[in-house]
């Protein structure tokens, strides 16, 4: 970095996913829907949650964590890139970029760990379910939560603080359509190879970390499963299994793609593509799927509709 001015570029071109105007009004349209579903169905899951008082555990507790977290996660990135889609120049500027990228680390940070902690309590509850009321208290809980998006923004600044100290004199035009990490260290005009192996170190603790303790814990919840002498219980505790190992899947899948690979394979293309998954589609999926697959979600919309239907046909 020294002799070199970072501040030379005071801007960024976003590419964004295409050239062509008739895909881009396309995108736009399909993007803002996913967003507006992503909108509804996550505040929805946050509503649900709070009026029905059977869904106050500390599995929804969390879940109620997780739905905020996409929320925001993708309040960080889906708004800029729908507007990004109707103008011809895709202007950041270099506060704005690193604002945005160190928004988003700190989300993804965040859901990682959450779902680590949704593993850890289902864990307790169908390995440990006599201690559960007192190992996850509601205190716990909170402390829990708020760990988590504690330790998703301190990451994040380690992440962001080590990328934006670089520098950056030649081309400001990023091979994405937003502000992250990979294609932005393509345009630095320093050794990036310190920070590469920063990023990766941070983010295969955080990744493979959880992953670990999510694993670990399904090991024994399986185990533990297949001791139930009773099919209803197996069946119930297989459903809400199935749902948070569904959303994990599709989650640190693209993460692990992104992040975990050597930069010598990235491709932009492919960075693009597997970045709307985990940005804009995830977001989305994540209340359908822990709704559709889950009975007592699926039992309190029900309830809370019919309480809601009665005294409008009263």
């Amino acid at each position: 970095m020294s002799g070199k001015n970072h501040t030379t570029v005071t801007e960024f071109i976003l590419l964004g996913l295409t050239d062509s105007s008739e895909i881009q009004i396309i995108l736009f349209v399909l993007f803002l829907v996913i967003y507006s579903l992503t909108m509804m169905g996550n505040a929805g899951m946050i509503a649900l949650i709070i009026i029905d008082s059977q869904l106050h555990t500390p599995m929804y507790f969390f879940l109620t964590s997780l739905s905020l977290a996409d929320i925001l996660y993708s309040s960080n990135i889906t708004p800029k890139m729908l507007a990004d889609l109707l103008t011809e120049r895709k202007i950041i500027s270099f506060t704005g970029c690193f604002l945005q990228m160190y928004i988003f680390i700190a989300l993804a940070t965040t859901e990682c760990i959450l779902f680590g902690l949704m593993a850890y309590d289902r864990y307790v509850a169908i390995c440990n379910p006599l201690l559960y009321p007192v190992i996850m208290s509601r205190t716990v809980c909170l402390k829990m939560a708020t760990g988590a998006f504690t330790a998703g923004f301190l990451n994040s600044i380690i992440h962001t603080g080590y990328i934006s100290s670089l520098s950056y004199c030649g081309s400001n035009v990023i091979h994405h359509f937003f502000c992250d990490s990979p294609p932005i260290l393509k345009l630095s005009c320093s050794d990036t190879q310190m920070n590469e192996m920063i990023i990766f170190i941070c983010a295969g603790i955080n990744m493979l970390g959880t992953l670990l303790i999510i694993l670990s814990s399904y090991i024994y919840i399986i185990f533990s499963i297949l001791r139930l002498h009773s099919v209803e219980g197996r069946r119930k505790a297989f459903s809400t299994c199935a749902s948070h190992l569904t959303a994990i899947a599709i989650f640190y899948g693209t993460e692990i793609v992104t992040y975990l690979c050597p930069s010598s394979r990235y491709s932009p293309t492919q960075g693009k593509v597997i970045s709307v998954f985990y940005t804009v589609v995830i977001p989305m999926l994540n209340p359908l799927i822990y709704s559709l697959r889950n009975e007592e979600v699926k039992r309190a919309l029900k309830n809370t509709l019919t309480r809601k239907m009665i005294p409008t046909l009263l």
